[in-house]
Formats: structure tokens, C-alpha cells, sequence
């Protein structure tokens, strides 16, 4: 059986030492916004994107590394993690669809989500993570050591920065 697998991207984004997650309406895990990247779409574009429309707010990738530009070259930023993730497994163990997932850290200026689209998931339904918050909850342990990492990244990055 060959594996489908898909690109998508991912965004944790931070403010004020917290990272927002929201239920997944068909997965029913907590996630941080993302979703799959279109054909036009180069994988940071896609994050932005979709952490425009499911929350209404405006993120500015945290990056690290040097940036490189010349006429015919650029830096494009690189995400934090590529994890491949397995999405439908069969009971016998072989793996029918996967997700390359380009994952982002972010800040963002406020807590006020406000979703573009009547098809995202309302602002009541995201809540806000803490360092603490995402060790205690019941959440998939990457997605809350993910959180922890972005939080962290980009409290130091704004620390390097003053």
C-alpha cells in the first residue's frame, strides 16, 4: 500500500508567555493553528496564512540563523521542527496518510482571536497555554512540548533583541 502524504504547516503563536491551542473539530485533540500548504504557497506563507484566518491575529515568525539574499537567492525562514506525522494508521499497522508538517514559532501582539470565517473555530473555542498549563493538560505530548519550545524561543529571542 503506498502512503498518501501531504505538506502543511504549522504555527505556535506566543504573547505574554502563552501559547493558544484550540480543539480540532474532526481530530478532537488540541492544536495550534495550521493546515495544509497550497501549490502557490511556500510552507512560512501557509503559517501565516492559516494563523491569520483561524484567529484574526497578525504574526511575525520568530527566526533564527543568518539571512541570505542575492538576485537570484533568497532566505526563505526556516521552520523550528519538520515533523512527519501519521495521520491515518490501519489496524495492521501500515501507515495510509502522513503529514510533512513545517512547524513555526510566532508572536503576536494580543490574545484577542477573532476568526476570519464562519468555518473556523470560534474565538471561546481557543485557549491560551502557559508553561505550566501545557504540562498539566491533557494534551498529545508533542503538542505540549512543541508549545513549551515556542514559548521559551521566543522569550529569548525578544530577550537577544533589547
Amino acid at each position: 500500500m503506498e502512503t498518501t502524504r501531504h505538506f502543511v504547516a504549522t504555527v505556535y503563536v506566543v504573547n505574554g508567555g502563552a501559547t493558544a491551542l484550540h480543539r480540532h473539530p474532526k481530530l478532537g485533540l488540541w492544536l495550534p493553528p495550521g493546515g495544509h500548504i497550497d501549490r502557490d504557497e511556500l510552507p512560512h506563507e501557509a503559517a501565516l496564512r492559516e494563523a491569520r484566518e483561524e484567529t484574526g491575529l497578525d504574526p511575525t515568525l520568530v527566526t533564527t540563523g543568518p539571512i541570505y539574499e542575492s538576485e537570484t537567492a533568497r532566505t526563505i525562514p526556516t521552520p523550528q521542527h519538520l515533523l512527519l506525522e501519521d495521520i491515518n494508521v490501519h489496524p495492521d499497522g501500515t501507515v495510509g496518510h502522513q503529514h510533512v508538517d513545517h512547524v513555526y514559532f510566532a508572536r503576536v501582539e494580543s490574545r484577542e482571536i477573532s476568526p476570519n470565517d464562519e468555518d473556523e473555530v470560534a474565538a471561546d473555542g481557543w485557549e491560551w497555554y502557559d508553561r505550566s498549563a501545557l504540562r498539566e493538560a491533557d494534551l498529545d505530548e508533542d503538542v505540549a512540548q512543541l508549545g513549551i519550545d515556542a514559548i521559551e524561543t521566543v522569550s529569548r529571542v525578544d530577550a537577544e533583541q533589547r
